[in-house]
């Protein structure tokens, strides 16, 4: 049960490999420019480089969270783990907005793709839309099907429980438990998908000048974005094991990705008309699950919580703190297209 959504990754991945294989065999009009800085050696280093630097800024961001329980400040009731989730909260969600949803529309706009269907309606909004709502319908079935295998193990004989009338507290803490769990997995999923695309656009080019400005964006992407997700995990109280294969699979993707992209740097094409409806495809869902996750499970869950409206100097330094976060990752976006 825990390790089906990382199926649906494997899937991805074959997905966007079969992709990369048959562009080779499909003709097409639409050629990548020539640039100046075509330099396949120095790409390949840099390639490299970018596949240690990004593991391991990775590993770090989505770690610190996870194993902070022996730091008292960065409990997860604590006043500073609040803020610090706020940031990484608004990293997420400009990541969605500024960064994951612009490329699907630059892919699915493409001059490479016919004008019928692709130019003719807007695809990738639509996909975005679906893929929230399809969020919102896993937040819901999630929980009600925990609430009635809940109820179901705490009656006896056709009545509830003593024990549960009493303890309602209890109830509401466990629910709440659950709704970290899902939260922490669907997000994952999100952030997995749009990370092997980066990673495969990075690993298919050949031009130093755009692979290095990457390096550092996408090493400060995964940090604070690694941080918002290592907070979710931390807060859904998994067992080590669960929680080494969440961490896994968020520090791997995108190296993943990159390898990927330098193995078949030969057969794919960033312009073939089926990698930009792939990816373009794939961008799209990932922006609309990361936009609804950042605003309805993580902001607004944590802002009409009880610990900040009860809270008002906490609440301003959290709104702060979001601003900053989703601040940086806009400005990423004049610097460097990711």
């Amino acid at each position: 049960m825990a390790t089906k959504p990382y199926f649906m990754l494997i899937a991805i991945f074959l997905l966007l490999t079969f992709t990369a294989l048959n562009v080779s065999a499909e003709s097409t009009s639409c050629r990548e420019e020539t640039s100046s800085c075509h330099n396949k050696a120095e790409a390949l280093k840099m390639k490299y480089i970018a596949i240690a630097s990004i593991l391991v800024m990775s590993m770090i961001g989505v770690c610190l969270p996870v194993y902070s329980n022996k730091v008292k400040a960065l409990q997860p009731d604590t006043n500073l783990f609040v803020i610090v989730k706020a940031f990484a909260s608004g990293v997420i969600l400009a990541t969605g907005y500024m960064h994951v949803l612009p490329d699907s529309f630059n892919d699915l706009t493409s001059q490479c793709l016919p004008q019928k269907p692709w130019r003719n309606f807007p695809f990738t909004t639509f996909v975005a839309m679906l893929s929230a709502v399809m969020c919102m319908m896993i937040d819901s079935f999630s929980m009600s099907r925990y609430r009635k295998s809940f109820i179901r193990a705490t009656r006896s004989d056709g009545e509830v429980s003593r024990e549960m009338k009493i303890e309602e507290g209890f109830i509401t803490k466990e629910e709440q438990l659950m709704r970290h769990r899902v939260v922490a997995k669907v997000l994952e999923t999100g952030i997995v998908v749009h990370s092997v695309v980066i990673g495969l656009s990075m690993g298919s080019s050949q031009n130093p000048c755009t692979i290095r400005p990457l390096i550092a964006a996408i090493c400060f992407h995964q940090l604070f974005e690694g941080m918002g997700l290592g907070g979710c995990i931390l807060q859904a109280e998994y067992k080590s094991k669960m929680k080494l294969i969440m961490v896994f699979f968020f520090s791997c993707t995108t190296p993943f990705g990159i390898a990927l992209g330098i193995a078949l740097n030969t057969v794919y094409s960033d312009t073939s008309p089926k990698s930009l409806i792939v990816e373009g495809l794939l961008n799209a869902c990932s922006a609309g699950l990361l936009n609804y996750m950042a605003l309805v499970d993580l902001l607004a869950a944590d802002f009409m919580g009880s610990k900040l409206q009860a809270n008002m100097k906490l609440q301003v330094w959290s709104y702060i703190a979001v601003l900053l976060g989703a601040g940086g990752m806009s400005v990423m976006a004049i610097c460097v297209e990711i």
